[in-house]
């Protein structure tokens, strides 16, 4: 099992270190900005980092040769359809919300502000609609009264987009396909970037 995996930051680095640890072959690392904590962490791990042409943007050329299966975690990039072709099981993501409720950036803050009192996480195949692929994999969990959407995140949310990582790559490796159910478009709700109040 060859693995790409594009992202940043704190959960792309988890996300690799979950990885590593998984026993799967990791083909390459692919961020946005060469600067970010993942790129130190995969060249600090003997592993070839490719810095994309345009942040917001995956193309087929930027994923290595032989991938078996493209992991996005913490990126905002789109991962263009020419790029999922190149990948024996096509590509994979973690969205922190109950797909297809809050299907957006900013789901946790969403999460809070609709006051849900139960969320999840959800392992999704990428696809041409933002978050609106298939599931792989879901699970659900309860929201603390009082609590804010970065303590959800770091307390809850994060841990289960690994363990929901870990066991859809091992449903990968043991019978070479990902599990899916379409998503129920009725149930869909839309969480897009919460702006700052403006100071008056």
């Amino acid at each position: 099992m060859r693995i790409t995996l594009a992202g940043s930051r704190h959960f792309g680095v988890k996300t690799l270190e979950m990885l590593l640890a998984h026993g799967v072959e990791i083909a390459g690392v692919v961020v946005a900005d060469g600067d970010d904590r993942l790129a130190a962490a995969g060249r600090a791990a003997g592993l070839h980092v490719h810095v994309q042409a345009h942040p917001k943007v995956i193309e087929a050329s930027e994923i290595p040769p032989g991938t078996d299966l493209i992991i996005t975690a913490h990126s905002h990039a789109k991962v263009t359809q020419d790029a999922l072709k190149t990948s024996r099981l096509g590509g994979i993501g973690y969205h922190p919300s109950l797909l297809p409720r809050h299907r957006g950036i900013a789901a946790v803050e969403w999460t809070i502000n609709e006051g849900d009192p139960v969320t999840g996480g959800t392992i999704y195949h990428l696809a041409e609609k933002m978050d609106g692929g298939a599931i792989a994999a879901q699970e659900w969990c309860f929201v603390k009264k009082g609590e804010t959407a970065r303590e959800l995140w770091e307390r809850a949310l994060a841990p289960l987009g690994l363990k929901l990582m870990a066991r859809v790559i091992d449903h990968a490796k043991a019978f070479g396909s990902l599990p899916s159910k379409p998503q129920d478009e009725q149930f869909a709700t839309q969480a897009p970037r919460i702006k700052a109040p403006v100071e008056a």
